[in-house]
């Protein structure tokens, strides 16, 4: 059975994890040289084009992988089954 907030919790959680690792967790920040040879190798623009593509995929890893733990904490701890 599910829990009736489980749907609201799970979005609320999300939330509030991506609110903390923008704030909290590092970027990925890479040397000039490295940066400007994946610049080369994937053909961007310009190095902010580059890192305007990393962030976004460094924070979508990030935030399915705290997806993941919320949905397990909340599935493992809150869950109304047994």
């Amino acid at each position: 059975m599910k829990h009736p907030l489980e749907s609201l919790m799970t979005a609320a959680g999300i939330l509030l994890m991506a609110f903390l690792s923008c704030l909290l967790l590092p970027a990925p920040s890479l040397g000039l040289t490295l940066a400007q040879k994946l610049v080369a190798t994937f053909h961007f623009m310009d190095l902010n084009q580059f890192y305007t593509v990393l962030f976004c995929v460094w924070f979508l890893a990030l935030g399915a992988i705290e997806y993941l733990v919320v949905r397990y904490v909340w599935r493992r701890w809150f869950s109304l089954a047994d």
